[in-house]
């Protein structure tokens, strides 16, 4: 006997009693919170028929309900435990077309919903069962609104023939487990506190209330506190999101993630990340793409299934962990596609369109041909570097279709050699299945229109995580393009909003590998992977946590009866909250974890774009205003993330924009006033001219300067005395542009630095400064313009007024025209 196995054996003989926690302890339900177990009682009660599409009404008020009676409790016998009955008796009933005689009705409903929702944790179930078989009394102590033959019957149900000596509902006995529940039991049981056992899940009920009684407690949380308000957050994003669908009941997704980050250790951020994040994003993809091949086999046809690189790396890997070699992963990507397919110059110009900057060399790589009217274009350009808009305007007079012809026929013939490589019997099938993160099924296209030059008559279905769904009505008859996250599952404008950070996914999901820019022989010659290496470790990292959630996610699910993916388009929905949750709204430690990221290009060039961007944002946001950033173009690569840098709440009014919920005239700016600024010129020359100020959304103050190049102005001086003798200064941020117009829309700002602004009058404290008198003012240097225009814009909070109005009211021709004063004084409403 190991001197392990006698120490086990002295605590097992020094325990007496070990008693359990019910709820997310010893059951746990196939939904996250309590409210769940309402939103099925809305569904399976009488009300869902007669008042439909009322559940968030219902669940409202069943919680009010409860609260309601606690408190009416609490007066009236101190403690505010209650019965079911008890909670149904303070619900509105006639709001919903019944009378009080509904109210037993209601309650034997809510139990029936948690007897559907409930299971045994088998966890729990094991070690209950060993300390009954080593001669331990086991039971149950519960703060529930469930009476005791009521907890009886729901144990039962879930785990049929279960014994237990002792069984105590906080209900009956009228008092909680934070208060003398704990005490009831020791004293009816005749159990010393010392040698006894609790085990639950609510840190100061079971925890701290077992341990004031000197009970030893175990601790069993529900989920980590990273996990928790990663949850919490999901929960708000799906609101967001999916707006019009019930929000609670996702047949156990959630309860499955946590079951598999407790019974998985924790290695690194990264592995939490993909394991309780990615893992059931991508899970669910995987059940989705199998579906759509059981589907075509069960039309009879003889399908192949591509995961397509470098993005469908992660999903490809899933893929082989739970079906095995069943699916290629194929290396095509836009690039080689559109060329393969490009018997006419159109592919070429759709390609390089949406290309920022190209060079020769690029060009050459690409299309594997530099003719010289090519040669000559590029070198009418500054360090022979165009803008891809400008080579796709110019190309049909620069090259001959014929020329591309005999390119695209030798990327055709090199392709396909590589196909029948990759995918064993592609001769032989019918159907072609190309899974991959989305979005517009560029590859697929492309494929088809090769296919149809080469007479194969493969039908091609692709099946994506994303999609831009308006963008597949050109997809060839028989052909066919589908996404779990469609725009059926999210509006049209979040499908965008997604698309627009989903750049972090991709590169997690990324394979450590350059990208495909010609075959040989049926092998893949690859461009150099120019992203960092730790980069490259972190999403290998990421992966791995990934694949340890779908490899637990099968086999825990059939433990605890969860089934999260039966129904695709609820498992679309979570999936979409769940990435949505990471890519719109990441917590402090995601921002720190991808902070470093790069975005490469992948179109034939080894740029990278940084993926966050916290200064392009505040600028904007001085310049332009919350809204005009929302909509700013790439990079930074994640906008999402560069918002949050800022704040959480500026990554949620992000969100909100998304969402279609930032109404423009509330997060808009506004005129409020007028300020007279001084400009000083170079020769010596001073002016003083008018310029509007105007109130943002958010309550803070903008003023925008245009100068142009002709003025020579080389200090602007601001009197914000006379708006705000007290207040934050944000920042200076510069716009140019050949005109004010152009300037005004330029999303490139520069800020003035903080250590280059002067002050007179003023004293100073960081960006916080307080005005002597009226006539204070903060000195702006004014740099020689690169353009024939510059904006300067000025942003601050009034820290001398409560709320700044956009009002008329008090007429000044200088200052604000009319602004609540700090402090509150109505007679200073007009300034």
């Amino acid at each position: 006997m190991t001197i392990a196995s006698i120490d086990a054996a002295r605590r097992a003989r020094s325990v007496s009693a070990c008693s359990f926690d019910v709820f997310d302890t010893f059951l746990v339900r196939a939904c996250t919170t309590p409210d769940g177990v309402f939103e099925r009682t809305y569904e399976l009660s009488d009300i869902s028929k007669t008042c439909p599409n009322v559940s968030n009404s219902f669940v409202q008020h069943r919680v009010q309900a409860e609260a309601r009676a606690r408190r009416a409790a609490k007066d009236r016998c101190g403690s505010m435990e209650v019965h079911i009955v008890d909670v149904y008796s303070y619900f509105p009933f006639r709001l919903f077309g019944l009378d009080r005689g509904a109210l037993d009705d209601l309650a034997e409903t809510e139990f029936r919903a948690e007897l559907e929702l409930c299971r045994a944790n088998p966890e729990m179930l094991r070690q209950y069962l060993d300390m009954k078989r080593a001669g331990h009394r086991v039971g149950f102590i519960s703060d529930t609104y469930w009476s005791r033959e009521q907890l009886g019957r729901l144990l039962l149900a879930c785990s049929p023939g279960l014994t237990w000596d002792f069984l105590y509902a906080s209900c009956d006995s009228g008092t909680s487990k934070s208060e003398t529940l704990f005490a009831t039991y020791l004293s009816e049981q005749q159990i010393d506190a010392a040698t006894s056992f609790h085990v639950g899940d609510n840190e100061k009920a079971d925890i701290k209330g077992a341990r004031r009684h000197g009970i030893r407690p175990r601790y069993y949380p529900q989920a980590s506190a990273a996990l928790a308000s990663k949850l919490q957050r999901e929960a708000a994003v799906f609101e967001l999101l999916c707006p019009d669908r019930l929000s609670r009941l996702d047949h156990g997704a959630r309860t499955l993630r946590r079951m598999v980050a407790a019974q998985n250790a924790e290695t690194s951020a990264g592995f939490s990340i993909g394991m309780t994040v990615l893992g059931p994003v991508m899970t669910a993809f995987d059940a989705f793409v199998t579906a759509r091949r059981a589907q075509l086999i069960g039309a009879g046809a003889r399908v192949a299934v591509g995961f397509l690189g470098r993005d469908g790396f992660l999903s490809h890997r899933i893929w082989q962990q739970a079906h095995g070699d069943t699916a290629a992963y194929l290396e095509i990507n836009r690039r080689v596609s559109l060329v393969g397919s490009a018997d006419t110059l159109e592919p070429l110009i759709e390609l390089f369109g949406k290309v920022t900057k190209i060079d020769a060399a690029t060009f050459t790589d690409i299309v594997k041909i530099l003719p010289p009217a090519v040669a000559a274009f590029f070198a009418r350009f500054p360090d022979g570097i165009a803008t891809g808009r400008d080579l796709a305007d110019a190309l049909p007079d620069l090259m001959d279709a014929r020329q591309i012809a005999d390119v695209a026929a030798g990327m055709r013939e090199r392709l396909l050699v590589y196909l029948r490589k990759a995918i064993p019997g592609f001769d032989a099938c019918t159907d072609l299945v190309l899974a991959d993160l989305g979005y517009s099924a560029s590859v697929q296209k492309a494929l088809r229109r090769i296919f149809d030059r080469l007479g194969i008559a493969v039908r091609i279905h692709g099946a994506y995580l994303l999609t831009l769904d308006d963008a597949f009505d050109d997809i060839t008859d028989g052909d066919s393009a589908e996404g779990l996250i469609s725009d059926l599952v999210v509006s049209p404008h979040v499908k965008r909003m997604l698309i627009r950070n989903v750049a972090l996914l991709e590169q997690i999901c990324c394979a450590p590998d350059g990208s495909v820019r010609d075959y040989r022989g049926g092998a893949v010659l690859r461009e150099i992977d120019p992203r960092p290496a730790g980069q490259i470790a972190l999403a290998r990292d990421i992966q791995a946590g990934a694949l340890a959630f779908a490899g637990r996610a099968g086999d825990l699910a059939r433990d605890y009866a969860l089934q999260p993916f039966v129904a695709l388009d609820v498992a679309a929905r979570w999936s979409a909250a769940t990435l949505g949750r990471l890519l719109l709204l990441p917590d402090d430690d995601e921002l720190v974890l991808f902070g470093g990221f790069r975005h490469d290009v992948n179109l034939g060039t080894h740029a990278l774009a940084p993926m966050l961007d916290g200064t392009f944002v505040r600028n904007l946001v001085i310049a332009r205003g919350l809204c005009a950033v929302c909509a700013a173009p790439a990079p930074p690569m994640w906008l999402a993330g560069s918002f949050a840098t800022l704040s959480p709440a500026h990554s949620y009014l992000y969100t909100l924009f998304g969402a279609n919920r930032l109404p423009p005239d509330v997060f808009e700016e506004a005129p409020c006033g007028t300020l007279r600024i001084g400009l000083f010129a170079a020769d010596g020359g001073a002016s003083l001219q008018p310029v509007t100020v105007y109130r943002t959304g958010l309550g803070d103050l903008r003023l925008r300067i245009p100068l142009s190049r002709a003025m020579a102005v080389t200090t602007i001086a601001l009197p914000l005395g006379r708006i705000a003798r007290e207040g934050i200064l944000h920042g200076v941020a510069v716009q140019t542009g050949k005109t004010i117009a152009d300037a005004a829309k330029n999303a490139e700002t520069t800020g003035v630095a903080e250590h280059r602004l002067a002050g007179a009058g003023l004293d100073w404290s960081g960006r916080h400064y307080r005005a002597h008198d009226d006539d204070a003012c903060v000195l702006v240097p004014v740099d020689p313009p690169a353009d024939e225009i510059a904006i300067y814009s000025v942003a601050l909070t009034s820290l001398s007024h409560d709320r700044i109005l956009a009002s008329r009211n008090g007429g000044a021709d200088c200052g604000l025209w009319a602004a609540i004063a700090r402090p509150f004084d109505a007679a200073a409403l007009a300034t």
